[in-house]
């Protein structure tokens, strides 16, 4: 729509300069299309989780919580936030004959460095709901231990008839000695893989893309098809291999950064496919590439509709369906804010594209790249801020940086990044709708009250409610606390260095700390006593 996209642009512009100027606000000087009334998305606590919880419609007159952020049309309000208190694959027979993939294009994408690298070819059939795909797996052995064998995550297999592996190779012999039960592929080396050696697996496999359930933005729904975790990849290795259980609500697979050199075929020209980087048409293949990545996700639609923008090199697009246009102009604008502010308060957005999809299952979730929106969040979209399309896009989007950035434990660590994207919540209202004061706490807790230690694993917690209470409001709480504690220049230049010393690689609440008191002599223990049941 002509009038969103020229009022988004003069936005754009504006929000850009303030932010390079560190400026109080970047609120818009061109009204935004306001939809009558004020109504926000209501969710049943005890449903089905998810994964970044939404919140209800507040009621006529607000709860005031024991929290309350003041109203302040300063820059950075002062932080005031007080909480209250199986299946198995057919093995391959031996050969001696080499196994090679031969398809076009000819994989060019060769970093210099020791990340593993992944190439895929993929085929994509849209209607059918099947992928045939042939992966090239280049691992470095960086782990400083000599191996006998390698451990790989594959998701699809934790659903009924879903995954087939057709065949497994390493270094162009085929491999036997194997195993594949539940998620777990783990492959029995020829010989031991010394450190610092290079090994290369092909693996070509079919899926055959179920229903979505759940939390996780993998299956086929009404109007889409969501590809996450969608191929097998080797998993961390920390004093061994690191493949946690799953687990009702949280997420519990840990990603090392990789390189990714994504080549797909579609059966279907109306088809748009939404990918955590951008398309370059090689031939009959759409290529994708992306560095230091932590996951490659797709989502496909045949009705797809695409805006862009962009915040310096960085350009955003939003993916959404037919009558949506006024959300999606909103969704770019959020970004832009929020991609901007991250990039001058953190670290620069290490990758050249961001994907915002909407999509058909109930609340938010993150991914390198690609973040996706419930449509609930469009349509429901109020003409302003204070919404869970601003929300929860603002808190998806910090996840770029606490998660894909920075990495870590997110079944035995949560905290570390929900956390960390909640507070991140807080900044963005604080630079750029200050004059919100408390409501985006009240917002965020209405159904949350922050209780409960922040520092559980995932595992700890018997019901949802009781963990997002702990790890996301209360692990909120505690940051706010750590900052009004030590100071905004200690806390901002903390953060700083965190993003840039554990840039894709792996971070833990020791590291954490060990950073933070890099920055500041200012005593914290009784805050770290209050909220965490480990001393750090």
């Amino acid at each position: 729509m002509p009038s969103v996209k020229s009022s988004l642009n003069s936005r754009i512009a504006l929000c850009v300069l303030l932010v390079a100027l560190s400026a109080a606000s970047c609120s818009p000087s061109v009204p935004k299309p306001r939809a009558p009334g004020f109504q926000l998305v209501t969710v049943n606590p005890n449903a089905t989780a998810t994964a970044t919880p939404f919140q209800p419609s507040l009621p006529t007159s607000t709860p005031t919580s024991s929290a309350t952020l003041p109203a302040t049309d300063t820059a950075v309000p002062t932080s005031t936030i007080t909480p209250t208190a199986t299946s198995t694959a057919t093995a391959i027979p031996p050969t001696d004959t080499p196994v090679t993939v031969i398809h076009a294009p000819t994989p060019t994408f060769v970093p210099a460095n020791t990340r593993t690298q992944y190439t895929f070819y993929v085929n994509l059939k849209y209607s059918a709901r099947t992928l045939h795909t042939d992966e090239i797996i280049k691992y470095t052995n960086t782990t400083g231990q000599t191996l006998s064998n390698v451990v790989l995550a594959v998701v699809p297999n934790l659903s009924s008839n879903c995954f087939s592996l057709d065949s497994l190779a390493q270094d162009g012999r085929a491999v036997t000695a194997y195993s594949l039960n539940g998620q777990r592929l783990a492959v029995n080396l020829s010989q031991p893989l010394l450190p610092n050696a290079v090994t290369t697996f092909i693996l070509s496999f079919n899926l055959s893309v179920p229903p979505q359930k759940g939390e996780k933005a993998f299956g086929y729904l009404t109007d889409q098809i969501n590809l996450s975790d969608w191929y097998p990849f080797i998993v961390p290795y920390d004093n061994g291999w690191v493949l946690h259980d799953p687990w009702p609500f949280g997420e519990y697979l840990v990603y090392d950064a990789a390189d990714y050199d994504v080549n797909l075929k579609l059966d279907d020209p109306s088809v748009v496919v939404a990918a955590s980087a951008p398309e370059q048409t090689n031939g009959s293949w759409m290529e994708y590439r992306v560095e230091a990545a932590r996951t490659f996700v797709m989502s496909a639609s045949s009705r797809f509709k695409r805006d862009d923008s962009a915040v310096g090199s960085v350009k955003i697009y939003s993916y959404y369906f037919p009558g949506d246009e006024n959300a999606s102009g909103e969704v770019l604008w959020m970004a832009t804010q929020a991609m901007g502010l991250y990039a001058a308060k953190f670290a620069p957005y290490p990758h050249s594209t961001i994907s915002i999809v909407e999509t058909n299952f109930p609340d938010g979730q993150e991914y390198d790249g690609l973040v996706f929106l419930s449509s609930n969040f469009y349509t429901k979209y109020n003409g302003t801020a204070k919404s869970d399309l601003v929300t929860i896009g603002a808190h998806e989007l910090a996840h770029q940086w606490w998660f894909g950035l920075v990495g870590s434990d997110q079944a035995t660590e949560p905290w570390l990044d929900e956390a960390m994207a909640v507070y991140t919540e807080k900044i963005f209202y604080e630079y750029n709708y200050p004059n919100y004061g408390n409501w985006w706490w009240n917002f965020r807790t209405y159904n949350f009250p922050p209780n409960g230690y922040v520092d559980g694993s995932i595992y700890d917690y018997s019901t949802f409610t009781s963990y997002v209470s702990a790890v996301y409001m209360n692990g909120a709480a505690f940051l706010d606390a750590l900052r009004s504690r030590v100071g905004d220049d200690a806390y901002f230049a903390f953060v700083k260095d965190y993003a840039v010393r554990y840039a894709h690689k792996h971070a833990t609440a020791d590291d954490f700390f060990a950073t933070l008191r890099l920055h500041t002599n200012t005593n914290f223990s009784d805050i770290i006593r209050k909220y965490f049941q480990q001393a750090h």
